[in-house]
């Protein structure tokens, strides 16, 4: 869990000195409190942790009658504490906080219960945790000299804790009145520093700091431009102001109040000089990138035109064609060979090329839409020799289209990435093939690896270079291979981890709000031989993450990992500073996370080898830690990664390729590392973004570490600093953001009253909602929260263009009013929410990394008409062929829920077979088409998907707690604890309904359920267990909420007519996340009822023999209205059921194919029609 366990992160002493209360539990996460109380069971038991809102103060947490009562404990401007009390009640203060909580030891003190048990915190025991290099390395290595300090964690600031007016003087005094003589004290004994008064000074100069640094942000691009001597020294400066602690952070401030005021004074001179130098020479210079980028050569692609049969005579026997693309002169020639010494060609100017479209089914298949005549389109089917030719045709063709293009700023950049442990020796003269992303995996083809990338970003560990060569290094590499000048933006340090992001000369001026951080997280949190650096920027009007890391070593230690990884999420300062609330997944709109993650493979050595040198990687995959960490939603929730198509990187003989070392003699015993994936690149992007990983492999050649370097490059979609064409927005022309209604469930068990919060960059400042005004449970670890029209504020967004809104984010955050913790953080995007009438959401809420519920509600944004005018982006000029529904064959069977998922509004379907322009779905469809969706509209021949529901049983099944509503499950869908199948029948019920949705949409990311033996739960039967590297028999016996809920399938709201169930698009491209589709979508909800007690009868949804099976309707609708499965009805009639008649013979797979994949309500179906069949005879 996050934060679970006693230890905090940091290290250092607790406030409560060395030896704190056992109740006292540090930084413990809110839900691993909430589940200790929940172990406890006893009514006053108690714990206190430190407060996940304000800074320096505490929340001390009662459980009472199953539920936990949280109060907040905040220090005042002297110090003393006090418990938060309602307006008009005088709080009682305490100097310490073990004085208040003695008193709230006796009855009667105004809380719910008196504290009665004291809940111990889980003292983590320290093994020998010598994890350096797996062994390599005896000590862990010195941090080199030139590395930056770790900076401390952003503290989530809140108005409450903010100092009064008097605050300043406050801190003198307190110096003054007892700290004085410490320091005193301490010169009487040899000390040449004040501690306590370079404390006070830090603490009264702690807005100065933060106002001087953005005085030194705004004017470094000036400086960069006019005086390049402080530009240095204010770059340096920037980089360093959040890393700085102490002394030093004192005589930072007084350096950069020194290089703040020769700045000011010099630079206007200094501008002056260089615009008068410019005016005098003869002629203006072209820009850097344009005098020395390398010309890319026309390249010809040889294709066959792919026809049907009837079209063969028409003609001729030559199917035979040459597509030569002219990047520099933006022309694509189509050329066909005639007879002999004969040739016929077309020359198509890029403006002239409409659209790309790629056959999903058959992968070297591309469509080309050409515009013949005005407003006539002709589309061509060409097949490539190869997947990868295609690839990079299409590059070619977008780079033809971007370098020709007429916007001022781009669409779309490409990323490149890497990630190498060297191995504590000096990198080989040639990385070549690691830049060029040659060896082995997905890799580029030749024609496209010289193409240079917007942005590098490299990622080290084990690197004893020091920074400035290490850059140096990698600048030259860069332009000996694209002959640019590449500059770094940023680089950060942890000892010996490192990331440096380098970008071309062009884009320098598009990157701002540059920030770094570093996490500790070796032995006790407080080496940095582990940990993580991480650099964030934004790219005109996008935000990026990155973070290299570098996790614990040993095949044993995944838990160990695991909370490497949360502390890192958790504690990693980047972003923007107002989205405090929020974890570092949320903040960006694509995170990339790179690194050494040193997860091992679960598998016996020698059979390991085998499947390596018969490079069969799939099986290895399914006992990748990593993977199996991720499927159990422990780590990396929601993010992507690609298809691994390359051998293990690690542990090679260092000087080969060609031998794993996975033996090692230590003083300990034989040390084994099996050959594993531990260098790994993921990604979590915003929803309905464009991103595609072009390649992800590893070099071949680079042998000087035992870890090979890794590669990903990425095509990722980015928008302008929007600037409207029509001004400012009248009072009339004004935008809205209007919620009708939302509702949440939250895993807790307080019931407290909530609130949302809303923050978006297109808001001038966050909103807030007023408290929710339903609320019930049903389960007393769950809470249902509903939010109606009323308490939901209207959001007015800075300007009203549509062609500005629809690249906007919002991101909501559930909070509680005892204590302002978020229990709760979701994204949503305002791209499918545009229209005249409510769209509904339905999305995941996850807390500190973990999935804490979801979310839905209905909402819309209302743009005025003389704002609608959008365009085109380049990434949306290449789509995926709807017609052809069948994925890539041979792919990973390896499925993983990628990005921010929820419910997009109804999709519209072009018919199939359409000719000319293809447009994506939930991306490009007009106003007349929403308001032209209508509930009956038929699906495109693929099935609804149905997802949980609030009032599902089964969606209340915690991580580590007792089951309290199993029992409202139905006993056919339980294993009996007797039954020598039991542990077979939940588990083939959940996979033969995703398998056979895998088989539909091989290329959707759903929750896939793996292979599952079953734990009981206490006193009822047998529950859900998952398999394969745990960290623990609890761990190992969870099943996460959501998760679970998704294998079973959802009830309608009552009151609402029959709909048609919505089916998803195909996603773009890989089947991890990335592609050029809409997001992936899943049917929409109904209107949101405030109840669930008038909902589907039980009986009906769990095929309790009680129901009435009886088919005596005269219709299938009817029918099906009966049973309560009414949402079937639009594909059954779509795949030709129409008759009750013939009903008699469907079967299971008929069934699936019309979208019943749930095997309950198959079961209720086929009961009903035998039942029928029954009263018939």
């Amino acid at each position: 869990m996050a934060g679970g366990g006693g230890g905090g992160v940091g290290g250092g002493v607790s406030p409560l000195g060395p030896a704190p209360p056992t109740w006292y539990h540090r930084d413990l996460s809110r839900a691993a409190a909430e589940e200790l109380l929940a172990r406890a069971g006893r009514d006053g038991s108690f714990l206190v942790r430190d407060s996940e809102s304000v800074n320096g103060a505490y929340a001390l947490c009662v459980l009472f009658q199953k539920h936990v009562h949280t109060y907040r404990i905040l220090p005042d401007d002297e110090g003393f504490l006090a418990v938060q009390t309602s307006q008009g009640v005088q709080p009682k203060r305490f100097k310490t906080l073990l004085e208040l909580v003695s008193l709230y030891l006796q009855p009667s003190q105004g809380l719910v219960s008196t504290l009665l048990y004291a809940v111990e915190r889980e003292e983590t025991v320290v093994s020998d945790d010598r994890d350096y290099s797996d062994g390599e390395d005896e000590k862990p290595p010195l941090p080199p000299r030139s590395v930056s300090s770790c900076p401390p964690p952003g503290p989530d600031t809140s108005t409450e804790s903010a100092p009064a007016a008097n605050g300043l003087s406050t801190i003198s005094h307190e110096y003054l009145k007892g700290s004085y003589a410490l320091d005193l004290e301490a010169v009487k004994q040899g000390a040449c520093s004040l501690p306590h008064l370079n404390k006070t000074l830090l603490a009264s100069c702690k807005g100065l700091n933060g106002e001087v640094d953005k005085v030194l942000s705004g004017l470094e691009i000036l400086s960069k431009v006019f005086d390049q001597q402080s530009s240095f020294m204010v770059s340096k400066m920037i980089q360093q102001s959040v890393n700085q602690g102490g002394d030093q952070a004192l005589e930072n401030l007084v350096t950069k109040l020194a290089i703040l005021k020769d700045l000011l004074s010099s630079i206007e001179k200094k501008a002056l000089k260089t615009l008068q130098d410019l005016s005098l020479s003869p002629c203006s210079l072209p820009p850097l990138s344009m005098r020395h980028s390398k010309a890319l050569p026309v390249q010809a692609f040889e294709v066959k035109l792919d026809v049907y049969l009837a079209e063969l005579t028409k003609i001729g026997k030559s199917q035979k064609y040459t597509l030569s693309v002219d990047v520099e002169g933006g022309r694509l020639v189509v050329m066909k060979k005639v007879k002999d010494s004969q040739e016929d060609w077309t020359t198509f100017t890029h403006d002239k090329i409409r659209q790309l479209i790629k056959s999903q089914r058959v992968q070297n298949k591309l469509g080309i839409v050409f515009e013949k005549e005005k407003d006539k389109n002709q589309r061509k089917d060409f097949i490539f020799a190869s997947a990868k030719k295609r690839e990079a045709f299409c590059q070619l063709l977008q780079l033809m289209k971007n370098k020709h293009s007429n916007q001022d700023e781009p669409d779309m950049i490409s990323i490149f990435i890497g990630s190498w442990n060297m191995g504590s020796v000096p990198a080989p003269k040639s990385q070549a093939s690691w830049v060029l992303c040659r060896g082995l995996g997905k890799t580029l083809d030749e024609i496209t690896v010289t193409i240079p990338h917007d942005l590098y970003v490299f990622g080290s560990q084990e690197n004893s270079v020091c920074d400035r060569e290490w850059v140096e290094s990698l600048r030259v590499m860069l332009k000996e291979q694209t002959e640019l000048d590449y500059k770094p933006i940023a680089v950060q340090t942890l000892w010996n981890i490192k990331i440096a992001v380098l970008v071309k000369p062009e884009h320098e001026n598009r990157i701002s709000h540059v920030g770094m951080s570093s996490v500790k997280t070796g032995i006790a949190n407080t080496l940095g031989n582990k940990g993580a650096v991480g650099v964030s920027f934004m790219f005109n009007g996008t935000s990026f993450g990155f973070v290299n890391c570098h996790l614990t070593s040993g095949n044993e230690k995944i838990a160990r990992r695991n909370q490497n990884y949360l502390d890192i999420l958790r504690l990693l300062s980047l972003g923007d500073k107002q989205l405090s609330s929020f974890d570092i997944s949320l903040r960006f709109t694509h995170l990339f996370w790179l690194g050494d993650l040193n997860y091992r493979l679960d598998m016996d050595i020698q059979e390991i080898l085998n499947f390596i040198n018969r490079k069969e990687f799939e099986p290895l995959l399914k006992v990748d830690q990593l993977n199996l960490e991720r499927e159990k939603n422990k780590v990396f929730l929601r993010f992507g990664e690609e298809e691994i198509s390359f051998p293990p990187t690690y542990r090679y003989e260092r000087g080969s390729r060609d031998t794993y070392v996975w033996q090692k003699q230590k003083a300990t015993g034989m040390r084994t590392n099996v050959p594993s994936w531990c260098d790994r690149i993921l990604w979590k992007s915003y929803p309905e973004t464009h991103i595609v990983c072009n390649s992800y492999g590893c070099t071949d050649d680079i042998v000087t570490s035992d870890h090979s370097p890794v590669f990903g490059t990425f095509e990722v979609g980015v928008t302008s600093q929007f600037v409207s064409k029509k001004g400012l927005p009248k009072t009339s022309e004004q935008a809205y953001i209007e919620f009708e209604s939302i509702e949440a469930i939250v895993k807790t068990a307080s019931r407290t009253k909530f609130f949302i919060e809303f923050y978006s960059t297109c808001l001038e400042e966050f909103k807030k909602s007023y408290e929710n005004d339903s609320q019930s449970s049903d389960n007393v670890n769950f809470l249902r929260l509903g939010w109606s029209n009323k308490q939901l504020t209207t959001l007015k967004p800075l300007l009203s263009d549509i062609e500005y809104l629809q690249d906007q984010h919002l991101l909501l955050t559930v909070k509680s009013l005892d204590g302002y913790e978020s229990y709760g953080e979701c994204v949503l995007a305002l791209k499918s929410m545009i229209g005249s009438t409510a769209q509904q959401f339905h999305t995941y809420l996850s807390h500190r990394g973990e999935e804490t519920g979801n979310i839905r509600g209905s909402m819309r944004v209302r743009v005025p008409s003389e704002r609608m005018g959008t365009r085109e982006r380049l990434y949306e000029w290449i789509s995926v062929d709807k017609d052809e529904t069948g994925g890539p064959k041979g792919k990973s069977t390896l499925v993983s829920k990628v990005g921010h998922e929820y419910v997009k509004p109804h999709v519209v379907r072009k018919p199939l077979g359409e000719l000319g322009k293809v447009s994506e779905e939930g991306e490009r469809t007009s106003k007349e088409e929403t308001s032209a969706r209508t509930k009956q509209e038929a699906p495109d021949g693929e099935p609804a998907i149905c997802k949980n529901s609030y009032n599902n049983p089964a969606y209340y099944i915690l991580e580590g707690v007792p089951n309290q509503c199993a029992a409202a499950l139905s006993p056919e869908l339980l294993p009996s604890p007797t039954s020598p199948n039991a542990q077979g029948a939940l588990e083939m019920g959940a996979e033969s309904s995703f398998s056979k949705l895998r088989s539909i949409y091989p290329d959707l990311a759903e929750v896939r359920i793996p292979e599952a033996s079953h734990a009981a739960p206490p006193g009822l039967g047998e529950g859900l267990r998952r398999g394969g590297g745990g960290a623990g028999p609890l761990d190992d016996q969870s099943c996460s909420v959501l998760q679970m809920a998704k294998t079973l399938s959802e009830s309608e709201f009552p009151g609402q007519p029959a709909r048609a169930p919505s089916a998803p698009p195909p996603l773009r491209g890989p089947p991890m996340g990335s592609g050029l589709d809409a997001c992936r979508t899943f049917p929409p909800r109904n209107a949101i009822t405030e109840s669930i007690a008038e909902d589907m009868p039980e009986e009906a949804l769990w095929g309790s023999s009680s129901s009435s099976l009886s088919v005596g309707e005269s219709s299938v609708g009817e029918w099906l209205q009966r049973l309560g499965l009414e949402r079937y009805e639009q594909g059954l009639l779509y795949n030709g059921w129409d008759d009750l008649e013939f009903l008699s013979d469907i079967t299971e797979e008929d069934l699936e194919e019309a979208g019943v994949l749930d095997p309950a309500h198959k079961r209720i179906l086929l009961e009903s029609l035998k039942q029928q069949q029954q009263q018939q005879k």
